[in-house]
């Protein structure tokens, strides 16, 4: 009798089956994408390892830290659940990495406290390990609704975390805010001492609150490190020494402006004066700024080798790739963890670059054919294009993780040119980073929703000025894990994005008007 009925049943499946075309959603034999250039709709995997995300909940506010003991990098982070519970949340997780490319996770590594606690929820902070008493210290933000502290634990194997109940700093019992009295970050001086920052406010004025301890126990109030220029708030604070030149990393609360961005000095002294009376001393023409708007709370860890910077690129409200954060908005909290690595030049301005690791990763070839292209304005050449007036090249289905590089020469500092990604045949919009002329030869990646019914520049998620090299020659690469997308120009632009449905979909190279050559284009992915 079950026979009977297994039998049945087959056959009622192979007769639906039957009844299936080549342009229905489910067959029983794979498709073969790769001759196909209409728009496919991606989903991202639960967990990324190259920008890592954990399969449950997001990454927020990463506190990398060097760990000479296990001599590997620590990045610590506030693991968002969503939703999180209403009162406890944003407990410690981590990952060790020795490369910034490979994650292992380390699951929780500092819970909150209970709802009537200082910590009930967590806020971002710093670890370092002291050699002294052979302890880690991790200082983190206690958040209630009513007020922020300073508080910290400490362990001996990175593993096994104990709180000191009996530490708690807090603002008011040194003129400074209730409130808003968090993000500690701790880093040893030239004079050997333990020097702690804080993000906070005295009065209506944004200050970094200094600190200063011999033992990470005890600590004495060394008064205002730095002021913050005019209206702004300088969170996730990172001071470290590179090379001959002392550095602050931080992020930018102000809505307008919410990026990474950076001050240098010759010494501390120097660098506390960098925004002294709201005059504003610029490391860089572009006013320090690192990344994009999708790249944010970072913060930096060194081997003695390399130093690599770790941040946040948020994820967008109903996957929508327009929903980046603008002013007056702020982006979704947390997403995946984006790492770069930090390039020192010779006047000690600094620039983020590729990580070795990262490139590492991607080793099978992918297809780089020409699978469409616009009417007019494209001619080959021994595999280098010319492209004029408005015209494109699409070029094969992407994978999940991709690397693509290609370089462009233009005709002049003004020629407009750009990568499209979710680009089909029959896309009625597409998404694309533009590398946009902004006179005097300055540019700027714009980033822009076009195809017929696209909206056009997308405001709040451009990147910032800088010079059109010397010889318009600009060598781009591009990684992609799922819809995180980060580009790099010249070892002299980073700009990270997302960019949900960019996976297993064509890509096109754009002219706007003037005239680029296109040469060296090449995918890999893994």
């Amino acid at each position: 009798m079950k026979t009977m009925i297994y039998s049945l049943a087959l056959a009622a499946m192979l007769t639906a089956f039957s009844g299936c075309s080549d342009d229905d959603d489910f067959v029983l034999t794979q498709r073969d994408w790769s001759g196909t250039t209409n728009y496919f709709a991606p989903t991202d995997e639960s967990k990324a390892d190259t920008y890592y995300k954990p399969y449950v909940g997001y990454v927020g506010d990463p506190m990398p830290f060097y760990d000479p003991v296990a001599q590997d990098f620590k990045v610590l982070y506030l693991q968002d659940y969503r939703p999180n519970p209403a009162d406890t949340y944003h407990p410690i997780w981590g990952v060790s990495t020795k490369d910034a490319a490979n994650y292992t996770s380390l699951g929780e590594v500092i819970p909150t406290g209970t709802a009537s606690e200082p910590d009930a929820a967590i806020g971002t902070g710093s670890t370092i390990y002291n050699e002294a008493d052979k302890l880690y210290y991790t200082f983190y933000t206690g958040h209630t609704s009513s007020r922020e502290v300073v508080m910290y634990a400490t362990s001996a194997d990175f593993k096994t975390w104990t709180k000191n109940r009996a530490f708690r700093m807090r603002g008011d019992d040194y003129g400074y805010s209730v409130n808003d009295f968090r993000d500690p970050f701790v880093f040893k001086g030239d004079d050997g001492r333990f020097h702690m920052l804080v993000s906070t406010k005295q009065g209506t004025k944004g200050v970094l609150a200094e600190f200063t301890s011999d033992d990470l126990k005890a600590w004495s109030h060394a008064g205002v490190f730095m002021t913050m220029m005019w209206d702004r708030f300088y969170e996730c604070p990172d001071v470290f020494k590179m090379g001959d030149w002392w550095y602050l990393v931080y992020s930018e609360k102000h809505a307008a402006i919410r990026k990474v961005q950076y001050f240098k000095g010759r010494t501390l002294d120097e660098l506390k004066a960098t925004t002294a009376n709201d005059v504003g001393i610029w490391p860089d023409d572009h006013e320090g700024f690192l990344d994009s708007r999708a790249f944010y709370a970072g913060k930096t860890a060194s081997d003695g080798t390399n130093r690599y910077i770790w941040g946040w690129c948020p994820t967008r409200a109903g996957e929508d790739n327009t929903a980046v954060g603008a002013s007056p908005n702020e982006p979704e909290w947390a997403g995946n963890l984006v790492a770069h690595r930090l390039i020192q030049h010779d006047d000690g301005t600094l620039t983020l670059g590729p990580v070795a690791g990262i490139d590492a990763k991607y080793t099978k070839q992918g297809e780089a054919n020409v699978m469409g292209e616009s009417e007019t304005g494209v001619s080959e050449a021994n595999g280098t294009y010319t492209l004029t007036g408005d015209s494109y090249m699409l070029f094969s289905r992407l994978n999940t993780h991709n690397k693509i590089s290609f370089t462009v020469t233009t005709a002049s500092a003004d020629d407009r040119f750009g990568i499209s990604f979710c680009r089909g045949t029959d896309s009625e919009k597409y998404y694309s980073i533009i590398v946009n002329p902004e006179g005097n030869g300055r540019r700027k990646i714009n980033f822009e929703e076009e195809g017929p019914s696209g909206i056009g520049f997308i405001d709040g998620i451009d990147s910032y000025l800088f010079n059109a090299p010397a010889d318009n020659v600009y060598n781009v690469t591009v990684y992609t894990d799922n819809s995180v997308c980060v580009v790099y120009i010249n070892d002299n632009v980073a700009y990270t994005n997302r960019i949900y449905g960019n996976q297993k979909n064509c890509w096109s190279i754009n002219n706007y008007g003037g005239s680029i050559e296109v040469s060296n284009v090449d995918v890999k992915y893994y």
